[in-house]
């Protein structure tokens, strides 16, 4: 802890203090959430060895379905309300501005990803698609670059580690965070580091901004939700398919549709 010597720097050193505490604790809060994320991959993978299902990708299915279960509930009661009157309160407009600007901020993840699969003509798209946005969309807020032929693209470590030659692992359901495998559970904790928004120095904010992102991300998923629950005679089985077939889809960069899946 940095001490004045003189009383006209008391302010100055207050400041520093006020700041460096701010992003230790910023840091402190994604350095926890991803410690949880590997030592709950380390429990599925390493405590239920003894559990075994039909599904060769899925051997810990039925401490997965608990977890399922847990998140199910969690959702309905308590994430799916709050988007309701999230998408109810925030103006069409505006929730798109929070979409994209959230959206913006993961392209630096993209990024990073794209170079570390050494595709460089992505890389380079992808870094006049975050600048455009940046600038002329104003922090992102406005999509121009999709209009001007710089598209999504969605990359993660999870993907990179598939490219290095990782197999995926099982299928796992992680508390609060939904369905995953080993690798992308990991690739995930790796990504998190990445995130813009662990460097802001102002914990309330820092804060605010991961929750604002985790609302807005579950109330653009609501159609999704209702469509599994009225087409799906298993949600759990429905939900595993499309997300282990959408992640094979993103590793071979083949097109997809978030529906476009059949239940095996």
């Amino acid at each position: 802890m940095l001490k004045p010597v003189m009383n006209n720097s008391q302010s100055v050193c207050y400041h520093v203090e006020k700041n460096a505490k701010g992003q230790w604790m910023s840091f402190s809060i994604i350095k926890s959430s991803v410690r949880i994320i590997f030592l709950s991959l380390l429990f599925l993978v390493s405590g239920c060895a003894s559990m075994h299902a039909g599904d060769q990708r899925d051997p810990y299915e039925r401490l997965n379905r608990s977890i399922s279960s847990f998140n199910d509930y969690i959702d309905n009661h308590v994430v799916r309300p709050i988007g309701r009157v999230y998408k109810t309160a925030v103006p069409k407009p505006l929730d798109q501005g929070i979409s994209n600007f959230f959206n913006n901020l993961n392209d630096i993840v993209v990024i990073a990803n794209d170079i570390l699969q050494f595709k460089i003509d992505q890389a380079l798209s992808d870094i006049f698609r975050f600048l455009f946005n940046s600038s002329i969309g104003i922090l992102g807020l406005f999509d121009v670059s999709t209009h001007m032929g710089l598209v999504k693209h969605h990359e993660d470590f999870g993907q990179t580690l598939a490219v290095w030659g990782f197999s995926s692992g099982p299928y796992l359901v992680m508390p609060f965070l939904g369905p995953t495998t080993l690798r992308d559970g990991a690739g995930f904790g790796v990504d998190s580091l990445l995130n813009p928004i662990v460097n802001v120095q102002d914990t309330a904010a820092s804060s605010g901004l991961m929750a604002l992102q985790y609302v807005d991300f579950t109330a653009n998923y609501e159609s999704a939700r209702n469509l599994i629950e009225d087409a799906a005679l298993d949600p759990y089985e429905f939900t595993k398919n499309a997300y282990l077939e959408r992640r094979e889809n993103l590793i071979n960069d083949r097109e997809f549709s978030d529906y476009d899946f059949q239940i095996e």
